[in-house]
């Protein structure tokens, strides 16, 4: 199947995109695995003619809005992220004609409508640095409460406006569990993702993306880790830090739709053209900017 994925590659210019949190067999055939932004700036850069993209649908939609006359794959059509749906366009237009010197901040796990009525779009990695950056005293932070609070807390000058969406996935581990394995594994850090509730960043020791966390784990001195987001990660940590050792605190922590994308999956996606991602062109207009003003900043 691997070598069929490989032939099928070559024949068609395409590239397999894998986001951390997929299956290990399937990061191990992508030609890129990452997070959110640095896939989606590997999707604007790439020459390639196809794109299939290892991920969720607002990763695909992402890839289409950069890469609008490429064709862009989702090896499994329902692989969705339900916080991407957690805020809604009406909401955000209430709130943009309420408020003055506001900044509409859309973490890039969001719907391609709610991109489309946001000023910039950001990822776990880069959101702190960006929203610094903008000249706007008050900030609508959607979908991800969560990561809004913890950028609220590096940020305090500015005044945030909350939306009540989450990740099902970070938001399942508890602060109790947690607890629980510190006192198993006495000598590991703990490592979590800004998706995570505030009880748990209490706790961590540090705080970042799941690309910070991976860099973070290379660099340390220490050899033991608790980790605190999608378990999917375990793939790269394990590659890049063999002889370190990782714990899990809980069964709770995998994203069942990240997890349906298979070898099978991506092997008919590039045989049949499953599935394709299609945005409407005027939203698609409109989303881009966000996107290309993340892109910009972020460097």
């Amino acid at each position: 199947m691997k070598e069929e994925i490989v032939k099928l590659k070559k024949e068609r210019n395409a590239i397999i995109l894998a986001h951390y949190y997929v299956a290990d067999e399937v990061q191990e055939i992508a030609d890129y695995v990452g997070d959110s932004y640095y896939l989606a700036k590997i999707a604007k850069e790439s020459t390639a003619d196809v794109i299939v993209f290892c991920g969720v649908k607002f990763m695909g939609e992402s890839a289409k809005i950069v890469n609008p006359n490429k064709i862009v794959l989702l090896p499994e059509k329902n692989a969705d992220c339900p916080m991407a749906h957690m805020a809604t366009v009406e909401n955000v237009k209430k709130i943009k004609n309420e408020q003055d010197d506001l900044a509409v901040v859309c973490y890039i796990n969001s719907s391609v409508e709610l991109k489309s009525v946001s000023d910039v779009c950001v990822t776990s990695s880069n959101a702190i640095k960006i929203v610094k950056s903008l000249p706007n005293k008050n900030i609508l932070f959607i979908p991800d409460e969560n990561l809004g609070r913890y950028c609220q807390s590096k940020i305090p000058e500015k005044n945030f406006i909350f939306n009540k969406g989450y990740c099902h996935v970070h938001t399942a581990i508890h602060a109790f569990d947690l607890m629980k394995t510190k006192a198993k594994y006495k000598s590991a850090l703990v490592l979590a993702h800004p998706e995570c509730t505030g009880d748990i960043l209490e706790l961590a020791d540090f705080i970042g993306s799941t690309s910070q966390i991976i860099e973070f784990s290379q660099k340390s001195t220490c050899n033991e880790f608790i980790i605190a987001t999608e378990l999917g990660i375990l793939y790269e940590l394990k590659s890049k830090s063999p002889n370190k050792i990782f714990h899990t605190i809980s069964e709770q922590q995998s994203c069942p739709d990240m997890k349906s994308i298979t070898l099978n999956s991506v092997l008919s996606s590039l045989k049949n053209n499953n599935y394709q991602v299609n945005v409407d062109d005027v939203i698609a207009i409109d989303a881009l900017k966000p996107l290309e003003k993340m892109l910009d900043l972020a460097k």
